[in-house]
């Protein structure tokens, strides 16, 4: 079957903090015998900071960010078994969806594929004219890759005919152990882009710590953050390329991850990094949100803090030892329970049992 895949990026994880999930599903769907082409626009100088070249397991169309190219490209929908438009393209959202239904096929599956279903939520909630509400009726089903029971719920509610999280996952192929690099060592790391809804827990979780802690070293890598003022021992980093993620996971004492406002409200969200900083053996502290127990076990296989003091007190008892302990639970734990091909098999599972309704109700 062929899948037309409307989103931000495949090949560039620039500002685009989905690409590696994107990657490791299609790749999978793509081993799995789909004919796969992505689509995404040359914005936000994401082709200059390109992660991968082109993949032999889909096809890439980059297109200017042009309304004219834009439906160029959606022209393409109308050959596709599969039609999928994830949310956050950044330019022409609104039309990329309301043209994807459009001109696709009558016996296509349209999915609307949410990466960031909490906020998508609340902008539903606060807006009764929002394109993803108009296009529910049209759609055949949400998928999301967060949010558990409240984001189906909430979903359900404003009429998908089925909505279904997708998690976050590890490609043990990408993220791995490999050996320390001498760029990324410090005590605590941090990697995330510097975004509105992040920033005030990133001042709670990370950077109170650092000034908590003194004597103690942390790097924190991601755009956005060359002008925010930091204590001393805080080292900023810039955008780090998916090729150095396993060595900025593995160098450090532990890595940090920070969840957005919206889904540590929600909880059931665990980010990509999550899963790739375990992939490499790191030990991770994660602040506190509901369904953590769902993908690691805490004390064992991730630490978990409330606020700035329960990261700084788990820096302060943490030793190597433990630290490796914790990082190789980890990685136990995602192999056998949170791999892409896992997550691959339960999104052929969904297609093809849409395509069984199909057939029976024809």
């Amino acid at each position: 079957m062929k899948i037309a895949f409307y989103g931000s990026s495949l090949l560039s994880s620039y500002w685009n903090g989905a690409a590696t999930y994107y990657r490791g599903i299609l790749r999978d769907l793509a081993g799995r015998g789909y004919d796969i082409t992505f689509y995404e626009p040359d914005a936000f100088d994401r082709q200059l900071h390109r992660d991968i070249d082109p993949p032999e397991w889909a096809r890439v169309v980059v297109y200017p960010a042009t309304e004219a190219a834009m439906h160029e490209v959606l022209s393409d929908a109308a050959r596709a078994d599969i039609v999928v438009k994830a949310n956050g393209v950044g330019v022409f959202d609104k039309e990329l969806l309301e043209g994807a239904i459009a001109r696709a096929a009558p016996h296509a599956l349209k999915i609307f594929w949410d990466v960031d279903a909490a906020a998508t939520l609340d902008e539903m909630r606060a807006d009764p004219s929002h394109p993803v509400l108009g296009a529910l009726p049209d759609l055949d089903m949400v998928l999301t890759y967060g949010g558990g029971p409240p984001v189906i719920d909430a979903y359900r509610g404003f009429g998908a005919t089925l909505c279904e999280p997708v998690y976050n996952a590890l490609d043990p192929t990408t993220h791995f152990p490999v050996a320390p690099d001498d760029r990324f060592a410090c005590d605590l790391a941090f990697l995330g882009n510097r975004l509105p809804d992040r920033e005030a827990r990133v001042e709670e979780f990370f950077l109170h710590p650092a000034a908590t802690l003194g004597d103690r070293s942390f790097l924190i890598g991601g755009n956005g953050w060359e002008t925010k003022a930091m204590p001393a021992n805080v080292r900023h980093r810039g955008h780090v390329y998916t090729a150095e993620h396993n060595a900025f996971n593995c160098t450090p004492k532990a890595v940090l991850n920070v969840a957005r406002d919206s889904m540590a409200h929600i909880g059931f969200s665990p980010a990509t990094r999550v899963f790739e900083a375990s992939g490499a053996a790191a030990c991770v502290i994660t602040d506190a949100w509901e369904g953590i127990e769902q993908f690691l076990k805490p004390d064992t296989e991730v630490l978990v803090a409330r606020d700035g003091q329960d990261v700084a007190e788990h820096m302060a008892a943490l030793t190597p030892e433990r630290a490796r302990s914790i990082g190789e639970a980890a990685l136990a734990r995602v192999l056998a329970e949170h791999t892409y091909a896992l997550r691959g098999a339960q999104v052929d599972a969904l297609f093809r049992a849409h395509a069984a309704r199909v057939r029976k109700a024809a």
